[in-house]
């Protein structure tokens, strides 16, 4: 037996492998298993496959997406009515709105990739427009001329602190580039939308921002709602009343050809609630014309309404905007407290009850306004003239005032390419 010299060497004080814990993950980034193998850290094997990880999540688990398309719209339209039916045995207001919207809120989350056609989103919006069209009479005509400056100094309050909100948010670099000025506009969410994306804006914080914010809303006023006033006698309380066919092919005319046109031919920015709307409350106050709206056709389009709404928070969006939920929360909820103070104030000085303030000055989509107003016992006609109000000068002044920052603080702050969101 040959003898051999030992090979013992020194141990190395430094570890044999040195593994690196990853910087921290953002949202909506995609783990590789390059990045897992050298982590050191316990991932889900769907983080392995290259899937979204989100801490805790059971819901990553449920995807809805590989199910044919019928399939899940059926199952969309399912859970739709399982939920609707639950809000309205608890008599919650607008649960012909909220129950379709928190339906495709859950389900998108879980995939369904499914989105509402945008003529079909178009001709809800004559609908819609045709309704708060109806809700304006004479009375109410009266009451916008004689309290005008009322009107016109609470919309204007609620756009300045809106833009105020806005300013501080991008002012901070709290949010990305100038996504809080187009993110914290009053209104006219799609238009908002689609021009913060020709300004280098991260229009996919912009559009969790305005839908968010219409969700909370409307889910804030449906609430007050409940527990402030009795709910007043359901929309589709009488599912099929008798109506005259030729009227009711009138009322189509108007609400698709208004909306329609509005939108392709005169391009007029939410052009589909105000043209329709403008023209039904001539007709219906000159006497020429008296819109038929059966409640079976309000509740498909309500359902087209809060499906085109709850579809937008898909899963990919949720995430890429989870760090910044707390924001997100924080400057909406501030937004909707202040419109709270105005409401109180606007309650005093013109006299009406709290709840019709409050729905009044809220800064959410006034479709989704107009449905609560419609299911509660409320001043609607002052609502509906408050919000036509607030919903003209917005679409007129909104995209300046937003186009306007935006210049502005892209000269004071960095590009959006410098940070991500």
């Amino acid at each position: 037996m040959k003898w051999k010299k030992p090979t013992n060497k020194p141990k190395s004080n430094k570890p044999q492998q040195e593994r690196k814990r990853p910087a921290a993950l953002k949202c909506g980034t995609r783990i590789t298993p390059a990045e897992e193998s050298g982590s050191g850290l316990a991932r889900p094997k769907s983080a392995q496959q290259g899937k979204f990880y989100l801490p805790g999540a059971i819901i990553n688990r449920l995807n809805f997406g590989s199910l044919p398309r019928a399939l899940r719209f059926c199952l969309l339209a399912l859970v739709t009515a399982l939920l609707t039916s639950g809000l309205e045995l608890a008599h919650i207001p607008a649960a012909l709105l909220l129950g379709p919207m928190i339906s495709a809120i859950l389900l998108s989350l879980c995939e369904i990739r499914l989105k509402i056609d945008l003529r079909l989103f178009t001709a809800a919006q004559g609908i819609i427009g045709c309704m708060i069209g109806r809700a304006i009479t004479p009375d109410i005509l009266h009451e916008m001329t004689t309290d005008w400056p009322i009107f016109i100094g609470g919309v204007v309050s609620v756009i300045i602190a809106a833009a105020i909100i806005g300013y501080i948010l991008a002012k901070k670099q709290i949010l990305p580039g100038t996504t809080a000025i187009w993110g914290s506009a009053p209104g006219g969410a799609s238009v908002m939308v689609l021009m913060a994306e020709s300004y280098g804006a991260d229009i996919r914080l912009v559009a969790v921002m305005q839908y968010l914010r219409v969700v909370l809303v409307a889910l804030a006023g449906a609430l007050l709602a409940h527990f402030v006033t009795p709910a007043a006698a359901p929309v589709i309380a009488a599912s099929f009343p008798p109506f005259s066919p030729g009227g009711f092919l009138i009322t189509l005319f108007i609400a698709f050809g208004g909306a329609f046109g509005a939108r392709y031919i005169l391009r007029i920015p939410a052009g589909g609630l105000l043209l329709p709307f403008i023209l039904t409350a001539i007709l219906q106050n000159t006497g020429l014309f008296f819109p038929i709206l059966p409640p079976w056709l309000l509740a498909i389009f309500y359902m087209i309404i809060g499906w085109n709404i709850g579809l937008r928070f898909t899963r990919a969006i949720c995430l890429h905007a989870l760090a910044l939920i707390p924001v997100l929360l924080l400057s909406t909820l501030s937004l909707m407290a202040i419109c709270g103070i105005f409401a109180v104030i606007l309650s005093y000085v013109a006299k009406v009850d709290l709840l019709t303030a409050y729905l009044a000055t809220s800064p959410g989509g006034a479709d989704s306004i107009s449905i609560i107003a419609a299911s509660t016992n409320v001043n609607m006609p002052f609502v509906m003239s408050y919000q036509s109000v607030r919903l003209l000068l917005v679409t007129l002044t909104g995209p300046f005032i937003a186009t306007s920052m935006a210049k502005y603080l892209r000269k004071k702050i960095p590009q959006p390419a410098d940070r991500q969101g």
